[in-house]
């Protein structure tokens, strides 16, 4: 049998993986706990709370994807540039 080349790429979970994950995360936790924003008050320019809660965390989700590609970027780049050339 073959044996896999032993390659240090370090640590699987990384501090910044752990941010990447939180980010990925916090959108689906926030719409799964309906009872948090399943009321009408306060109202936002005459819209209900329930309504605009949810397209605020349209805009969010948004944001915190756009993060976590740029951070799972970066980590990708550093964990390449540490592994050489050869990897």
């Amino acid at each position: 049998m073959s044996e896999a080349p032993d390659v240090n790429r370090g640590p699987v979970v990384t501090p910044v993986r752990v941010v990447v994950a939180l980010c990925l995360i916090a959108p689906f936790a926030s719409m799964l706990w309906v009872s948090s924003y399943a009321k009408t008050d306060p109202t936002f320019i005459g819209i209900p709370f329930f309504y605009w809660y949810q397209m605020a965390w349209v805009v969010i989700s948004t944001g915190l994807t756009m993060i976590a590609y740029w951070l799972w970027q970066r980590d990708q780049r550093a964990r390449k540039a540490q592994g050489g050339a050869g990897a």
